[in-house]
């Protein structure tokens, strides 16, 4: 553990679980509004931790490693600082937080869903079987159990399809993908095989047809029943692109997601902050849900800048009984992560076809950056020192290979 402003007779200090670009966003949040942070993580590709806001920097197991080691730590750590807010920024580590909430409840306030929540959402599958149930719209989805199932599933839904899997936090440490898009039954085979091999779970998916502009989030703070903070956005380029995360988004009002969003969040019974993904279907113009996020989202630091300061609103509720009601923010902001934007706009430049406006608009007009700011550089060259030896480790011939390559090695 390094640094320790964190003593006794301070504000309510928060523990930012997981140190990359969702926490750092966080991290600023908090910290910007004198919240002392302290940031817990283990990978050594994290960045939140160098924020100038970050009053300790505590390394502790994974939760994917040793959940017991990993839960143990923030308790003794918690006892040290007097019953911190506990903010899990990634699926990992609010599933163990979720499901060890009651045991951390004893010494800290737990910004996470109770477990039979967070399955509803962690757990692709009941995500959709409860959107179906509920009334929101989603994309057929089937859950085969076993391999002959899902190619008669295939055959069903008819190729192009995804094979999504149903817990992603899993997938994505096993493959480093998000999904795979199986053109034909071939790839199908292939990539079911190489889930059921690994002891995961997959979903059969029809694509929605749109481009990466379709897709909006909507994100809220959800207590007692009802929104008490909602925020919308819409991806504008994803990461890689179809199928990654954004990497420019813009905040707009987008009232089509609001009455879906709310009836998918009640249907959980969710209570707290979340990012609902939704995707607009250019054959009907439907708002389909791709999935519900429990945890800060990575372009959350687009809403605080927009005036809506989700992190502040949770800390607010959790460690001094204060809770908003508020709608009102900000339009037309651009969130970049520019790293990611250099990479993939280089490594896609031919395929993806975006006018030169395009790439330059969001860096021309008012926006925020995921990890770039004047006024907390660290993260910054934190973030490029990894990058430039990402880079030079790699044998790609070309530079937008080479940058691509590191920056998919950071993508999270």
């Amino acid at each position: 553990m390094s640094g320790d402003g964190l003593g006794p007779g301070r504000r309510t200090p928060a523990f930012v679980i997981s140190g990359h670009t969702m926490a750092l966003a966080v991290v600023r949040a908090l910290g910007e509004n004198g919240v002392p942070v302290a940031v817990l993580h283990w990978d050594a590709r994290d960045t939140a931790h160098s924020s100038k806001y970050a009053v300790a920097d505590i390394r502790i197991p994974s939760p994917l490693k040793d959940e017991e080691a990993f839960v143990a730590a923030i308790a003794r750590h918690a006892r040290r600082f007097g019953r911190p807010v506990v903010m899990p920024a990634s699926d990992e580590s609010v599933v163990a937080v979720s499901r060890n909430k009651e045991r951390l409840s004893e010494s800290c306030l737990v910004a996470a869903p109770d477990w039979h929540v967070t399955e509803r959402f962690i757990e692709k599958s009941r995500t959709y079987a409860l959107a179906e149930a509920n009334g929101v719209p989603c994309p057929r989805t089937m859950v085969p159990h076993g391999l002959e199932e899902a190619e008669s599933q295939a055959e069903s839904i008819g190729f192009p399809l995804l094979l999504k899997p149903s817990e992603g936090h899993l997938y994505y440490e096993r493959f480093k993908r998000k999904m795979v898009r199986a053109a034909d039954m071939a790839a199908l085979r292939t990539a079911y095989t190489e889930a059921a091999d690994a002891g995961l779970s997959v979903t059969v998916q029809e694509i929605i047809p749109g481009t990466d502009s379709s897709v909006v989030n909507y994100n809220s703070y959800t207590w007692g029943g009802r929104p008490v903070a909602e925020f919308t956005a819409r991806q504008l380029r994803k990461a890689p692109p179809a199928f990654g995360s954004p990497r420019v988004a813009r905040s707009e009002r987008i009232p089509g997601v609001i009455e879906p969003g709310r009836k998918i969040l009640a249907a959980m019974g969710f209570a707290g902050f979340s990012c609902t993904e939704f995707k607009q279907d250019s054959r009907d113009g439907t708002y389909k849900l791709m999935e519900v996020n429990g945890r800060h989202n990575l372009s959350g630091l687009l809403a605080v800048r927009c005036g809506l300061n989700f992190p502040l609103i949770q800390y607010r509720h959790l460690a001094e009984g204060e809770l908003p009601d508020t709608t009102n923010f900000c339009s037309g902001v651009y969130w970049t992560d520019f790293f990611r934007d250099l990479g993939y706009s280089l490594a896609f430049l031919r395929t993806e076809r975006h006018s030169p406006a395009d790439y330059v608009r969001p860096y021309a007009l008012r926006q925020c950056d995921a990890i770039f700011d004047p006024h907390d550089l660290k993260p910054f060259w934190t973030r490029l020192r990894f990058l430039t030896g990402s880079a030079a480790g790699s044998a790609r011939k070309n530079l937008a290979g080479r940058i691509g390559v590191a920056v998919a090695a950071s993508d999270r």
